[in-house]
Parts: C-alpha cells; sequence; structure tokens
C-alpha cells in the first residue's frame, strides 16, 4: 500500500475493493499483481461511485487501456456497478514502488529484480545477478527485453539468458 493511508482502509468496503484491485494480475509479468508492483495509488469512495488511481509502470505502457479494463470487470464482476479509473501520472511510477517480496517472486520466476533505488546514482557499473544461479558475471545482449521496462542480459557462468527488470 504505496500511497493509500492505512486510516482510509480501516473502513471494510474500501479494504475490500483495495483488494479486489490490488489482487489483479499484471499481464506482462503474471507472477505479480498490479498491487505488488505499486501500481494501485487510491481507492475511494465518493458519493456513489468507487474512484481507483492507478499509476502504469510508465506512461506509455500498452497494457494501460487493458489495466483500466481489468480494474473495471473486477469490480463489475463483485458487484460494484458505479466505477471510475483514473490514470495518475504524477508522481511517476518507479521500480522503488515494488515490495520487496515481490522481487524474490521475480527472481523465482527468471526475472533479474532492480537491485537498488532508481534514483540512486552509483559510480560502480553493477550488473544485475542472474536469477537462476545468482553469478553477477553477467552482460548485456540488448537495452531492451521482452518490455521496454526490461533489459535482456545473458549469465557467463551458466550461459543463460534472462531478462533485468530496469530501475526506473
Amino acid at each position: 500500500m504505496v500511497n493509500q493511508t492505512l486510516n482510509s482502509l480501516a473502513d471494510p468496503e474500501t479494504y475490500r475493493v483495495w483488494q479486489l484491485v490490488s489482487s489483479i494480475p499484471d499481464p506482462e509479468i503474471p507472477v505479480l499483481s498490479i498491487g505488488e508492483l505499486g501500481m494501485v495509488r487510491q481507492v475511494m469512495k465518493v458519493g456513489e461511485q468507487w474512484v481507483v488511481k492507478f499509476t502504469p509502470t510508465y506512461s506509455g505502457c500498452p497494457a494501460t487501456d487493458m489495466l483500466v479494463s481489468d480494474i473495471q470487470t473486477t469490480l463489475k464482476s463483485e458487484g460494484y456497478s458505479d466505477i471510475a479509473v483514473e490514470i495518475q501520472l504524477n508522481p511517476a511510477w518507479t521500480t522503488d514502488w515494488i515490495e520487496e517480496s515481490s522481487k524474490k517472486k521475480l527472481r523465482e520466476y527468471g526475472i533479474a529484480p532492480p537491485d537498488r533505488k532508481a534514483c540512486m546514482h552509483s559510480t560502480i557499473n553493477r550488473q544485475p545477478h542472474c536469477p537462476r544461479c545468482g553469478s553477477d558475471d553477467t552482460k548485456m545482449v540488448s537495452e531492451f527485453g521482452s518490455t521496454a521496462c526490461k533489459a535482456h542480459f545473458q549469465c557467463r557462468a551458466c550461459k543463460e539468458p534472462f531478462d533485468y527488470f530496469k530501475c526506473i
């Protein structure tokens, strides 16, 4: 729960809507939900309408329309009919919002998770650790992997290719 305050989730119905929306799988990384990625920013009831604010991983994310539809479909299937989904681009999404437990899931899925804070500038050019064997003897094959938010690497130790979730 990155942006939502705990007090506003004390209401059982708001908490239920938050949980429903937060459990929607990310279409590009199905091992994680949009809640685990920190994309769900706020859930609130305004009059009779449920308002869900979420931040896509980047402003041009091709999955944004699909996620808006998934949020509406999920809530409608649970009996909520008056729904507004607002895309919140400020502040911009950052990999800092990914839960620590989710980084383990990424690794187990075969994607090297971001290994530092997105805003951290380092003079050391650190390579991501291979999610399969743990080696840091890796090389970048392409700046872009299966999606724009990932880079494609290969492990020199085990020779396996893998995606690295870039620090954004």
